[in-house]
């Protein structure tokens, strides 16, 4: 499997509760953080729900 950056870019106020929940579990906190995740399925799908708050490249 690819490595994958992911960056929140946006912020999570006033957002869906499963979608702050998502992001969390994704590692991110503050605006501009990233991590670096498998390109796995469920990875994707977590990025594919929230991919308006993410930035995405791969590593």
């Amino acid at each position: 499997m690819a490595k994958i950056k992911v960056t929140l870019v946006k912020s999570l106020i006033g957002r869906k509760k499963d979608h702050i929940a998502t992001v969390n579990a994704l590692g991110l906190k503050k605006i501009n953080n990233s991590r670096l995740h498998e390109g796995t399925p469920q990875v994707m799908g977590m990025i594919k729900k929230v991919e308006y708050l993410l930035k995405v490249e791969e590593a």
